[in-house]
Parts: C-alpha cells; structure tokens; sequence
C-alpha cells in the first residue's frame, strides 16, 4: 500500500470517508493494516469526524456478574466475578469485552464505569478477594481493543463516590466526588482525570459531605445528587450541589432536589437533557424532573423492578433489574419520544447475572 495515501489513487478525504464507516469492531484489524491508517485511527479527530458524520453507535456497558449456576442441590455458592458486557440497541446484540489484565478475580466490586468518547474507564472499587477499596483505574480503548492501566487515584481510597464524564478544558475527564473513605468518613474532596495525559487534577471542596451520592453531567456542569454525611449515616440527602466545570467552581447547594431518604442510584440524564430515575418501592416507576417537580413518566415493569440499573442512549434509555433478589436480570428499552417499554432478549446463559453499574457509548 502507498506510503502517500490512505487508500492508493483516492484523495485522503474520500478514502477517511471510508474509513469513518468502520463497524467499530473492526477499528483494532483496521489499525493493524498500515501505518497511515493506525496513524489515522489515533487521531483525535477521527471520533470527531466520525461523530460528526452521524456515524457513531450507542453501545451499553454494563459492569456485570457471570450468570449464576442453576438452583439445585448440586449448585455451589462462591463469590461472583464481575466482567464488561455490552449490549448494542440497534441490534441488539450482547457481548463480553476482554478481562483486565491484573485483575484475576473480575472487576472490583462496586466499581464506577464511565464513557470517555471511544474509551471506556473502570474506577476504584472493592477487591473481590480481600474487600480492600482499591484506587485503581483501567481504560479499554475500543481502537485498539486493549486495555491499560491509568494513574491510580490520589487521596484516601474512597468508595461510593459520585462519577460522570465532563469536558474539562476542552478535554474529556471523568469527574469523581464524595464517597467515603476507608475509615467510613463520608467526604467533600473531588478530583478531575484526564484521560487522554493519564492525569488527575484537584478540583475545589464540595459545601457537604456526600456518601453514596451520584454524579451526573448537566448543562455543562457536573451535579452530585443526594448522598448522606458521616453522621447521618444513610439518611439520605434531598440536596444536589453543581460544579461550574468552565469556571471550576460550585453553586449554592440546591435544596428538595429528591424526596427524603431516597438513594439517587438511578438518576440519569436522558438525551433529552433532563433528569431520569426510578423510584416508590411498590409498583416502581419511571420518572422525570421538571418545573412541577418530579412526574411520572411509565410504570416500570415488574421483572425488572428489583435493583434496576438506569442507562440513557441516544435519546432513549434502557433499565436492566430483576424479579426477585438474586433473580436474572431482565432488560427493557424505551425509545427517543415514547412512553412505552420494549423487551429486549436477554440471553441468560451469560448475561443474566447482577448488574452494578452502567453507562452508554457513543463509538
């Protein structure tokens, strides 16, 4: 192949035209032709010009447990392994993506997943063997279809933290707050990392200590939702505090943002630009934050009300939850301008199994 064009007796612009149309499962083989199309392939503005061009796809990941053995008298209990699914909403396949190097037991428990444009971040969490919080980050690049290991976070190793994707400067960040630290003092701190120079950068306090809070990007500001401080020790908080990214600083703390003592595990923000989540405990229910307050949207249905896991995508969102504790995980998605859910096939043999955490793609 020509050393002076990317595909030979074609102008660069139509043969990156080609190339912005790669299923992106094929960016790693693709990569391994030529030098110029790994070079191409790298570029920060391929994604650019991919997205651009209205080529990119929602893929959902999901940091998930192995699906358990059958019940039984023969059945043995032993400690779950969590791993990376994806599923893809437009076909509505599932797959698995490779274990992380140096992590023989799965993922860590509890750990936080966020999308950093064709990458996708695994931070912190529990040791599956020793339950150690771990400070430990790993990055998946969907081009070259591997991992690498990322500057570990700094501080006290904390758990339960707020995280979410923000532009910081210009460049993509996983923004993370509050949580507690391994003495259970629930903290103010919050950190910025780069993930692009493998950097993490202090960003000011918080007013309030936030445990168990949820981090969630918003016009362009980076909101912790709720949480509880060391003294309240799970009575949750109705309050939301948001960081000016631009300007690097907080605003007043917003107060009745939730109803009291409600866990904002499931607040997303939907492609629409507002704020989703699930709550009641009977007859669970989807809804959405305006001017009025929160109103009810759709029921959630009833296999998927245990434990739900709330992802948006592309305008749409998706919930994955189960029947019953322990039960197989049962997933439904709601497209872009309905109110009614559709089933989606889960294939049990491997992607039944507990779901902790999970954020959508766009690749």
């Amino acid at each position: 192949m020509s050393q002076q064009q990317l595909l030979p007796g074609l102008p660069d612009d139509i043969a990156r035209e080609c190339l912005i149309r790669v299923p992106y499962r094929g960016f790693p083989t693709a990569r391994s032709v030529c030098r110029l199309w790994k070079r191409e392939l790298d570029s920060p503005c391929f994604y650019r010009i991919r997205k651009g061009a209205g080529l990119t796809r929602s893929v959902v990941a999901f940091a998930q447990a192995e699906s358990a053995p059958a019940t039984g008298s023969s059945a043995v209990k032993k400690t779950p392994c969590y791993r990376l699914s994806l599923f893809e909403p437009a076909t509505g396949a599932w797959s698995l993506l490779p274990p992380v190097p140096g992590l023989p037991h799965g993922l860590p428990f509890f750990c936080r997943i966020a999308a950093a444009e064709r990458e996708l971040v695994v931070v912190g969490g529990w040791d599956p063997k020793t339950w150690a919080a771990s400070d430990g980050v790993h990055v998946y690049d969907f081009a070259t279809g591997s991992w690498r290991r990322g500057a570990p976070v700094p501080g006290p190793r904390r758990s339960f933290f707020a995280c979410a994707t923000a532009s910081v400067g210009g460049r993509v960040a996983v923004v993370v707050a509050g949580g507690h630290d391994e003495e259970k003092n629930a903290l103010r701190s919050a950190m910025a990392y780069d993930v692009a120079s493998d950097t993490w950068s202090p960003l000011p306090d918080m007013a309030m200590q936030r445990d168990e809070c949820r981090g969630v990007c918003l016009d362009g500001r980076f909101y912790v939702i709720g949480g509880y401080s060391t003294e309240a020790q799970g009575r949750f908080s109705r309050t939301a505090e948001a960081l000016d990214v631009a300007a690097g600083q907080w605003g007043a703390v917003e107060e009745d943002k939730l109803d009291e003592g409600t866990c904002p595990k499931t607040c997303v923000v939907g492609g629409d630009g507002r704020l989703y989540m699930c709550r009641g405990d009977q007859g669970l229910q989807l809804t959405l934050l305006d001017a009025a307050g929160w109103r009810v949207v759709a029921e959630v249905p009833a296999d998927a009300r245990v434990a739900p896991e709330l992802v948006p995508w592309d305008g749409g969102l998706m919930v994955m939850g189960s029947e019953t504790h322990g039960g197989a995980q049962t997933g439904y998605i709601m497209e872009p301008g309905t109110a009614t859910w559709k089933k989606v096939e889960v294939p049990p043999e491997e992607y039944s199994g507990n779901i902790h955490a999970g954020c959508c793609l766009e690749i």
